[in-house]
């Protein structure tokens, strides 16, 4: 597995885990992951870019993720779209197909088949409409 692949599973579990116990996801890294910045730096970047971010990226969600509220929506799901969205929009040298296939991996692996699905199409939209959205 790639470095960066590492680093999105690795911050995808710090966002969820702080999703569930309504913490943030920093306070756990800082706590419990702060060791791995010098191996995987790319996770406190991962973590904290979606934290300056969430009120945008969640904004987005809720536009794109038709016919899902962000409390129905699984909380892996939500956090899986938090990340690709932040990379799509906020990271620079990150391929969009990249962002987009590594999301919908994560949610092949972790979540449901209609979710990877679910994730690709919101994805795809706001990738289609990137150059539009105001950040």
């Amino acid at each position: 597995m790639a470095a960066r692949s590492k680093a999105r599973k690795r911050a995808l579990d710090f966002l969820y885990e702080a999703d569930i116990k309504n913490v943030l996801a920093a306070d756990l890294f800082k706590t419990r992951g702060a060791a791995e910045l010098s191996q995987e730096p790319y996770v406190l970047t991962l973590i904290t870019g979606v934290a300056e971010h969430l009120n945008k990226i969640d904004e987005l969600i809720i536009t794109y993720a038709q016919g899902w509220d962000m409390d129905r929506m699984p909380p892996i799901d939500r956090n899986i779209l938090r990340l690709a969205i932040f990379e799509i929009l906020w990271e620079a040298d990150v391929d969009l197909k990249v962002a987009c296939d590594e999301a919908v991996e994560l949610a092949k692996s972790l979540s449901t088949d209609e979710s990877a699905s679910y994730i690709n199409g919101v994805l795809g939209r706001i990738i289609k409409l990137k150059d539009s959205i105001a950040i």
